[in-house]
């Protein structure tokens, strides 16, 4: 799938749309998500124009697929939910209900977050 320089996070990182910006760095944005499914639910996102994780792992250089994990990190312990816990989760494709194809990480937390998926029959 061609990535959409239209998308909304697209739009973000170039300034054209605000978010509520919990962390920057050269390699990702963090933002609140503006329909939080969990007390504390922030996406982010690569500065980058990648659509999915496998798009991101298989061509972005290393120095960004690594920059864009520790700020996954960084974001964590700015929100104050390294210490209680936090899940993330990255949905790739239509299968996965991926909503906005520009690859992004939710990060989960401020609570008991339940199980991850319901078990298959």
């Amino acid at each position: 799938m061609a990535y959409d320089e239209s998308n909304v996070f697209a739009k973000m990182l170039r300034g054209e749309i605000p978010c509520n910006k919990v962390y920057e760095d050269d390699y990702a944005l963090a933002f609140h998500d503006i329909h939080p499914q969990a007390p504390v639910h922030v996406l982010v996102i690569p500065k980058g124009p990648y659509v999915s994780m496998d798009d991101f792992t298989q061509d972005a250089p290393a120095e960004a697929v690594a920059g864009f994990f520790k700020a996954i990190g960084a974001a964590a312990r700015q929100l104050g939910v390294d210490q209680t816990g936090y899940r993330i989760v990255a949905n790739t494709g239509k299968d996965a209900h991926q909503e906005v194809m520009h690859f992004h990480v939710h990060i989960f937390a401020g609570g008991r977050l339940g199980p991850m998926l319901k078990r298959a029959p």
